[in-house]
């Protein structure tokens, strides 16, 4: 992190911080990936929607993927490419935009796609099933936990699809390795497979972390090439949400105040975790904090505390590298994907800036939020 201690005064707090070099990184591995395998990369707008980076994103990826009208109209706006839509349930009032501007368009359901045929359409349409396999722990981000309200199961399909119906949709994954993959093109041939031979794509939705040092891109590319070749009328698509900006930049806060207890230090803070890092506390999980390491059980050390009001905003416990101060800055490290797609402006506490931390080692600041931001929220 030198070259970032170098611009921190430059840097307004809080902030979430892009670097530039690191996303560029990311994309060389998609890069790859779609020129040694039959398959073509999205970016996910509910992972990462920072459409200050879209020009450079855009040079390495096929389009993006969208969840909803609005995302649909920042894609289109400032993305390009193709665009591929899916939301669990449509409002009829945005469909027919919606299908209109949309390469690919999925539905969750048969009933929505069936009350879906009075609108025009452009998009090539498809439907969302369940693979019936997850190795997703966290039931929160679990899509095929019995009883789930996400994709149409084996037995509701039958032996033929609906005329109109020219691709599947299968998202089960998160922050998975290539062998949930190949696990996962195993259970859609199994469940679904007789049924392949009628679409033209497939797409296999997000959580291939492609871009963790674990990952083995090589077998994710030998699983996709193989199952194409079973397949080879079938278009694959991977829309990855957190793998692409995954280690890529972070949010930069400033100490408050230390309030000394005998068994620990509160530090408070001038982000909010229920408000900036909510994922912190639904998951939940503990950032990397540059300069600092997780607590030893029975050790004392630095409780951080949020900046909004809810008891629970807080997160811990974290020794540091050096006694903290007053105005000291911390880094929360890996704070873009599904970070700052998720804030709110709860408590009216101060919003963090967005920048970025060019390659060549400067500092650009794209966005700063104030008090009319908050206001034009309530009305």
């Amino acid at each position: 992190m030198e070259q970032v201690n170098e611009v921190l005064a430059n840097i307004p707090s809080p902030c979430f911080v892009l670097e530039e070099a690191k996303l560029r990184r990311n994309l060389q591995i998609f890069e790859r990936v779609q020129r040694d395998a039959p398959v073509k990369v999205l970016l996910a707008l509910k992972g990462f929607a920072l459409f200050h980076s879209f020009p450079m994103i855009r040079e390495s990826l096929y389009g993006a993927s969208a969840s909803s009208l609005w995302e649909a109209q920042l894609a289109s706006e400032f993305f390009g490419g193709a665009l591929c839509v899916y939301s669990p349930a449509y409002r009829d009032e945005d469909l027919p935009e919606l299908l209109a501007s949309a390469s690919h368009l999925t539905f969750n359901s048969l009933s929505q796609w069936e009350r879906s045929l009075k609108f025009p359409r452009n998009a090539s349409i498809g439907i969302r099933i369940n693979p019936l396999f997850s190795p997703v722990k966290t039931a929160l981000y679990n899509p095929c936990v019995p009883g789930s309200r996400l994709g149409v199961l084996p037995e509701q399909l039958g032996d033929r699809l609906p005329d109109g119906i020219e691709g599947f949709l299968s998202h089960n994954l998160c922050e998975s390795d290539s062998f949930a993959l190949e696990k996962t093109l195993l259970n859609i041939e199994e469940h679904y497979g007789h049924l392949l031979p009628q679409l033209k794509w497939l797409n296999l939705g997000g959580g291939h972390l492609m871009t963790h040092e674990t990952y083995d891109v090589d077998h994710a590319i030998a699983v996709l090439k193989a199952f194409h070749e079973k397949y080879p009328n079938l278009q694959l698509m991977l829309e990855p949400g957190s793998a692409i900006a995954w280690q890529t930049g972070f949010l930069l806060s400033s100490v408050l105040d230390l309030i000394p207890m005998p068994n620990m230090t509160h530090v408070m803070l001038d982000v909010s975790f229920t408000a900036h890092m909510p994922d912190c506390l639904e998951m939940p999980y503990q950032p990397e904090i540059t300069g600092a390491s997780v607590l030893p059980e029975g050790q004392t050390g630095y409780r951080l505390g949020g900046a909004s009001c809810l008891a629970g905003d807080f997160l811990g416990d974290y020794q540091f590298d050096r006694p903290l101060e007053v105005g000291d800055r911390l880094l929360f490290q890996d704070m873009m994907h599904y970070t700052m797609v998720k804030t709110t402006m709860f408590n009216g506490v101060t919003h963090p800036s967005i920048g970025c931390l060019k390659q060549d080692g400067s500092f650009e600041l794209w966005r700063t939020f104030g008090y009319e931001d908050y206001r034009s929220r309530m009305g």
